[in-house]
């Protein structure tokens, strides 16, 4: 029926896009089972629109999957979900009533969105760096939060190819008895290099500072740092990375504590009323000694 469809258009029959959608999906629905990707392979050859194959795709598949009732891998390996109406919550998630998990689900890749984690090989840097990283993040911001992903080069393993970690850090604090709330979100890429031997960092910081006593004043600055060092043994440069991380930081920092003034806290409002008082009193405090 495919080549009839082909045959059609060479002797100037047209037909249309939602035609070809149509006729694509309906032969995806009618998939034997446990071949419809290698029909999907077919179907995208006939069409040779990239477009309209992926809308005809994203129609066929969830509800062939579903038909068919297959089975998909969970993404920590502890089991299958097995994809049906009754345990559908929407289009893409899933529910496994025997494990009590709710499966995120690739329906065109058939399986779970979670599969790709890292390789073995990056997973291993990627635990080691986030184990630095939190021994760091509990002595800076006690009260805040941190995670570190692989977000380029997940399938890379020992070798000369490159992949890429982020590190976040969120931390919010909020006084309403002291009139102040704050937040500090920090994001370094880590680019491990393994043919070069290197590992540039690229950061941005944002803090926003907001005082509300009798007033309303806020500050919302960022500040965009990098720096590199070498690939050393794995542990050495995991934990230089760190170390590099927290002097940007707290070079950043230092800037932002310069503009305060350096004043005792003593938790008592300064009555600005008898300013001119205090001021007097001073003064002649000053004279009385100096006359004794």
């Amino acid at each position: 029926m495919a080549e009839h469809i082909l045959e059609d258009e060479e002797e100037g029959l047209e037909v249309t896009d939602e035609q070809k959608i149509g006729l694509a999906t309906w032969f995806l629905l009618k998939s034997p089972p446990g071949e419809i990707q290698q029909v999907a392979k077919s179907i995208r050859g006939v069409l040779m629109d990239e477009r309209l194959f992926d809308m005809a795709a994203k129609e066929a598949f969830p509800k062939y999957n579903m038909e068919q009732m297959i089975a998909i891998d969970l993404a920590d390996h502890s089991g299958q979900v097995l994809l049906t109406k009754y345990g559908a919550i929407d289009v893409s998630q899933h529910l496994d009533p025997r494990t009590a998990q709710v499966a995120v689900i690739d329906h065109v890749k058939q399986a779970s969105a979670d599969d790709e984690l890292p390789s073995a090989f990056v997973e291993e840097h990627r635990l080691l760096l986030t184990m630095n990283w939190l021994s760091m993040w509990e002595e800076a911001f006690p009260k805040g939060n941190c995670a570190v992903y692989c977000t380029c080069g997940k399938d890379v393993e020992s070798g000369g190819d490159e992949f890429e970690l982020k590190a976040v850090i969120s931390a919010t604090k909020f006084s309403a008895q002291n009139f102040y709330s704050g937040s500090w979100r920090s994001v370094w890429k880590i680019q491990v290099n393994q043919e070069l031997q290197t590992v540039e960092i690229n950061g941005k910081i944002n803090v926003i500072a907001h005082y509300f006593e009798e007033g309303n004043v806020q500050l919302e600055t960022s500040s965009e740092c990098s720096n590199s060092t070498l690939l050393q043994e794995s542990s050495r440069y995991r934990r230089c990375c760190c170390d590099v991380i927290q002097y940007l930081e707290s070079e950043y920092l230092g800037v932002l504590e310069e503009l305060r003034r350096k004043l005792p806290v003593t938790r008592t409002r300064f009555s600005w009323n008898n300013a001119l008082q205090l001021s007097l009193s001073r003064e002649i405090t000053k004279e009385l000694s100096l006359t004794r």
